[in-house]
C-alpha cells in the first residue's frame, strides 16, 4: 500500500498468527514455518549422546572418560559444612508462657486445702497422694505435716507464690545445661501476647535449679519458720515449680530447614573436553561423583526447557522475515518463500545434528569442535542472499547460525563465527557480477572466515594445540560453501522457479537468444528497455528493493512486442502508422496482447517466474485512453474493460518501480525542451497520475519510496537529455574547406525543428573531431558522416513536424507508443496537443 495504516494490536498470539497469515496470503506456508521452528527446537532438545559408563570407587577404568559438555558437580562436603555453619547462626526458638505457673498455683492451693481438710493421702487419691508419690512415702510423712502449719501456708501463699510468678514471667529455664543457644542469640516467643523478641543469649536467664537455690536462701532467712518447715517448703517447691521458658524444637527445626534450603550448594565446574578418568586408573570417590553427575545429565532423553527456549528464541529471531527495520510491514512472503525457508532450515539443522551424532562416536570433544567449524552455514546464507532482500537473508543467517549452534551444542562464540561468516558470504554474492566472480570469492571468503575464527578463538581462549586442525576446518568451510552455492542454485531455479542472482546475471548477457532477437527485431523497443533498466536499477537501490531483478525485468518487459513490432511507433522509423487503418478496438487488442505475449515468451525462454510476473504486471489494469476516446469520437459505446490491460496490478515493489519508470521514460521523449525543472515536473505528474488511478495500492510502496524514485528518475533522465554545446558556423566552414565536400545547410527554424538542430550539431561535432591536417582519410570519412547525418536530421525534422506533443500532467500515453497526447486530468489538455503516436508512452 502507498500509506501504511495503523492497525490494532493483536489481542493474543493466535490473533498475531491470523494477522500474519492474512497479510502474507499464505496460511499453510506460515504454518509450515512455525512447525519447522517447533520441530527443530525439539530436535535441539533431544539427547542423542552416548551415556557414559558408571564406575564405582575402587574399580579400574578400562577406557578414558572425557566430559562432552560443561557440567557443574556439587561438592557435598563443602555444601554440608556451609549449611551447618548457617544452622549454627540460626537462633533457637523458645516459648514463654505463664500457663505453667497457673497450673503450679492451682496445685499448691489444692495440696494445702487437702491438708487443712485432714485428708489421708494413704487412703484417698488426690493431690496429696500424687505429691507423696513424687516425694516417696518416707519423705512425704516428714514433709506433709509441716505444710499443714498456718505460718507455713501463709508464707507460701503471700510471699513465695508472687515471687515465683514474677520470675517465671521473665523466663525460667528448666535446665541451663541442655539449653540450645545460637551464635545470634535466641528467639523468645511470648505465647500470651503473640510477640517475639531476639535475645542475645539465654544463659543470663535463671534456670530452675538456680532459682530454687535462691528461694532456699530466702526461706532460711525467715525467723518464724523452724528448720523442719523450711526443709518442707524447699522439698515442696523442688517437686512442683515448673519452667516457663521451653525450647520449641519443632519451630526451631522448621526455621533451620528453611534457612538451610536457602543455602546454595557448592559446585565446581568440569569443562567440556576435561579428562575425568584415565584408562587403567583406580576410580576415586570424587571421580565417581563426577561420573554420576555426567551420567544424570546424559540420561534424560529430552531437555524440555531447552526445547521451549529454542522455540521462543526462533520465533523472535524470525521477526525480520515479516517486519522491516523501520517497524513497518515488509513485502509479503509468498508460500514458496516460506516453504524454501523451512526447507533450508530443516535440511541444514538436521544435517548438523547428524554430523554431531556421528562425531560423538569418535569420542573426542576436540574432533567435534573441529567438525562443527567446517559446517557450511555461509553457503546456505549465500543461497538465500541470491533470492531475498538484505533484511531477510540477515534473518536467515541468524536462524541458521542459532539452530546449528544448538545442534552442535556449541557456545555463543560459535554462533558469532557462523553468523559473521554468513554475512561475509552474502556480501560477496550480492556484489558478484558473474559466476566467475563467485568462484574467485573463495579467496576473500577464506581470509575473512579465518580472521573471524581467529577472533572468536582468542575470545574463547582456545587451546593452542587445537588451532591447526580448526584452521583447516575453516578453510574446508569456505570450499564447501562455494560448492554448495553452485550445486544448489540451479535446483532452486528449476524447482522453485526463483530467479537467482546467477540466473539474472546470465539473462543480462547480450548473448541470450531473446536479447539478440530484441536488438535485431525491435531495436527501438530495445533502446527504450535499456534506458528503463538504468532508471529502475537506480530507483530500486534507493528504496532497498531488488535492483538486479528490476534491471533484468526492465530489459525484457516489452518482449511481447516481438509479435507485432511494426505496430509500435518506436519500431516504425518514420514509416506509415498501421493503426491509421485499423479500428480502435483492433488497435487496442494488439496493444493489450503484448503483455500476454511477453509472459508466454518469458515462460518459453525460462526467464523465471519473478520476471514473468513483473512482465504481466507492468501495465497493471490501466486504460488505453487514446483508442478508448477515439472509439467514442467515432460514435461507438466502448466498454472500458475492452480497452484496459487485464493486470494484475503490481504486487511487488519491483513491478511497481518498472511501471513508473516505463511510463516516465516513454512520455519524457515528447518533452519539447527537457530542462531539469520540466523533467521533474513531468515525472511528478506521471507518478501522481498512476497513483491516483490506484495502480500502486498492492505494491507496498510508500510516499517516501515515491519521493526517492522521483529523484533518481530525474537524475537519469537529466543525464540523457543533457544540453549540447552549439558549435560556431565558422568551424563548420573550416571543416568543409579541409574536406572539400561538406555542405552546410541552414538550420530548421520551424517550431518543431529541435530534432534537426540536435542531429546537425552531432554531425558537426563528429566532423570537427576528425578535421585535422594529420588525418585526411579520417576527414573524408567524417565528411560522409556529415552528409549522412544531415539527411537523418532532415528526416527527423519531418518526423517531428508531423506532430510531437508533450504529455502534460495526468497525460495518458499508452505504453505502445501510440499516444503522445497531452490529455490533462479529466480530459483537459496541458502543455501540448494530441498528436500522432510516438515513443513508448506512459499511461
Amino acid at each position: 500500500m502507498i500509506m501504511q495504516k495503523k492497525t490494532a494490536r493483536p489481542a493474543s498470539f493466535l490473533a498475531l498468527i491470523h494477522a500474519l497469515r492474512a497479510r502474507h496470503h499464505c496460511g499453510w506456508g506460515l504454518t509450515a514455518l512455525i512447525i519447522t521452528f517447533f520441530a527443530l527446537s525439539l530436535l535441539a532438545g533431544a539427547n542423542f549422546e552416548v551415556v557414559p559408563r558408571i564406575y564405582v570407587a575402587g574399580q579400574i577404568a578400562d577406557s578414558d572418560v572425557i566430559s562432552d559438555r560443561d557440567i557443574l558437580v556439587e561438592d557435598t562436603q563443602a555444601t554440608k559444612a556451609r549449611r551447618k555453619q548457617v544452622l549454627l547462626l540460626q537462633p533457637p526458638v523458645y516459648d514463654l508462657s505463664l500457663e505453667p505457673y497457673a497450673a503450679f498455683q492451682n496445685r499448691i492451693v489444692e495440696i494445702l486445702r487437702s491438708l487443712n481438710n485432714g485428708v489421708d493421702y494413704k487412703l484417698q487419691e488426690g493431690p496429696l497422694q500424687r505429691l507423696a508419690d513424687e516425694l516417696t512415702p518416707p519423705v512425704a510423712d516428714e514433709v506433709l505435716p509441716e505444710l499443714a502449719h498456718p505460718e507455713v501456708q501463709a508464707y507460701l501463699l503471700k510471699t513465695l507464690l508472687p515471687s515465683i510468678r514474677e520470675h517465671m514471667a521473665e523466663g525460667l529455664v528448666g535446665d541451663i545445661r541442655s539449653a540450645r543457644v545460637g551464635r545470634s542469640g535466641v528467639i523468645i516467643r511470648n505465647l500470651d501476647n503473640n510477640t517475639e523478641i531476639l535475645r542475645p543469649e539465654v544463659t543470663n536467664l535463671p534456670d530452675l535449679q538456680s532459682f530454687l537455690a535462691e528461694v532456699s536462701s530466702l526461706v532460711r532467712q525467715v525467723p518464724t519458720l523452724n528448720p523442719q518447715s523450711r526443709r518442707a517448703i524447699n522439698i515442696l517447691l523442688s517437686a512442683t515449680v515448673p519452667a516457663s521458658l521451653t525450647l520449641n524444637r519443632e519451630a526451631t527445626q522448621r526455621r533451620g530447614n528453611a534457612v538451610m534450603s536457602m543455602v546454595e550448594p557448592v559446585y565446581y565446574q568440569i569443562l567440556k573436553g576435561e579428562l575425568l578418568l584415565r584408562k587403567g586408573e583406580r576410580v576415586s570417590r570424587e571421580q565417581q561423583i563426577k561420573l554420576q553427575t555426567l551420567y544424570k545429565s546424559s540420561s534424560d532423553p529430552m531437555h524440555w526447557a531447552a526445547a521451549m527456549g529454542a522455540f521462543i528464541c526462533s520465533l523472535l529471531l524470525s521477526v525480520g522475515f515479516f517486519v522491516a527495520p523501520s517497524g513497518k510491514p515488509g513485502t509479503p512472503l509468498r508460500c514458496k518463500d516460506m516453504l524454501l525457508i523451512s526447507l533450508l532450515l530443516m535440511l541444514f539443522s538436521v544435517g548438523a545434528k547428524i554430523v554431531y551424532v556421528l562425531g560423538l562416536r569418535v569420542d573426542s570433544v576436540t574432533f567435534l569442535n573441529t567438525l562443527s567449524l567446517g559446517f557450511p552455514v555461509a553457503g546456505a546464507v549465500g543461497l538465500v542472499a541470491m533470492i531475498f532482500a538484505a533484511r531477510r537473508y540477515c534473518t536467515m543467517g541468524l536462524l541458521l547460525s542459532f539452530f546449528v549452534m544448538l545442534m552442535f551444542q556449541e557456545d555463543f562464540y560459535f554462533f558469532l563465527y557462523q553468523f559473521l561468516g554468513g554475512m561475509l558470504a552474502t556480501w560477496l554474492v550480492t556484489n558478484a557480477q558473474s559466476r566467475q566472480d563467485v568462484v574467485w570469492s573463495i579467496v576473500p571468503l577464506t581470509i575473512g572466515q579465518v580472521l573471524i575464527w581467529f577472533g572468536t578463538a582468542l575470545l574463547s581462549q582456545t587451546a593452542p594445540g587445537e588451532l591447526p586442525m580448526q584452521l583447516a576446518a575453516v578453510a574446508i568451510n569456505s570450499l564447501l560453501s562455494l560448492i554448495l552455492l553452485f550445486a544448489v542454485s540451479p535446483v532452486l531455479e528449476l524447482s522453485f522457479g526463483y530467479s537467482t542472482r546467477f540466473r539474472l546475471m546470465e539473462l543480462m548477457s547480450l548473448e541470450q537468444p531473446l536479447m539478440q532477437e530484441l536488438m535485431v527485431t525491435v531495436p527501438g523497443t530495445y533502446h527504450h528497455s535499456l534506458v528503463v533498466s538504468n532508471m529502475v536499477e537506480a530507483g530500486a537501490k534507493a528504496i532497498g528493493a531488488n535492483s538486479l531483478l528490476c534491471k533484468v525485468a526492465a530489459l525484457y518487459h516489452d518482449v511481447g512486442k516481438l509479435s507485432y513490432p511494426e505496430y509500435f511507433i518506436e519500431n516504425q522509423f518514420g514509416g506509415p502508422n498501421k493503426h491509421d487503418k485499423l479500428a480502435p478496438s483492433m488497435s487496442a487488442l494488439i496493444l493489450l496482447s503484448h503483455v500476454k505475449k511477453g509472459t508466454e515468451l518469458a515462460e518459453r525462454y525460462k526467464l523465471g517466474q519473478d520476471i514473468a510476473d513483473i512482465i504481466g504486471q507492468h501495465h497493471g489494469t490501466r486504460l488505453i485512453r487514446f483508442f478508448y476516446q477515439k472509439a467514442i469520437d467515432m460514435g461507438e459505446k466502448p466498454r472500458e474493460s475492452d480497452y484496459s490491460y487485464v493486470g494484475p496490478r503490481p504486487q511487488t515493489k519491483e513491478a511497481a518501480i518498472l511501471m513508473l519508470a516505463d511510463s516516465v521514460e516513454a512520455s519524457s521523449r515528447t518533452l519539447a525542451e527537457p530542462t531539469p525543472a520540466r523533467i521533474k515536473s513531468h515525472i511528478d505528474a506521471i507518478i501522481k497520475g498512476i497513483f491516483s488511478e490506484g495502480q500502486l495500492d498492492e505494491s507496498e510502496l510508500t510516499f517516501k519510496d515515491l519521493h526517492y524514485l522521483s529523484e533518481n528518475f530525474q537524475r537519469i533522465l537529466t543525464g540523457i537529455f543533457h544540453q549540447r554545446i552549439a558549435y560556431p558556423d565558422a568551424k563548420i566552414r573550416d571543416v568543409a574547406k579541409v574536406v572539400g565536400k561538406a555542405e552546410v545547410k541552414p538550420e530548421a527554424k520551424d517550431a518543431k525543428g529541435s530534432v534537426r538542430q540536435e542531429a546537425k550539431g552531432e554531425a558537426k561535432a563528429a566532423a570537427a573531431q576528425v578535421a585535422t591536417p594529420a588525418a585526411p582519410a579520417a576527414a573524408q570519412s567524417a565528411t560522409k558522416d556529415v552528409a549522412a547525418t544531415g539527411k537523418m536530421a532532415n528526416a527527423a525534422t519531418e518526423h517531428a513536424a508531423s506532430g510531437k506533443g508533450v504529455v502534460g500532467q495526468g497525460g495518458n500515453a499508452d505504453n505502445s507508443g501510440l499516444v503522445n497526447g497531452a490529455e490533462g486530468q479529466g480530459g483537459q489538455a496541458k502543455q501540448g496537443t494530441q498528436q500522432k503516436p510516438s515513443g513508448d508512452g506512459a499511461q
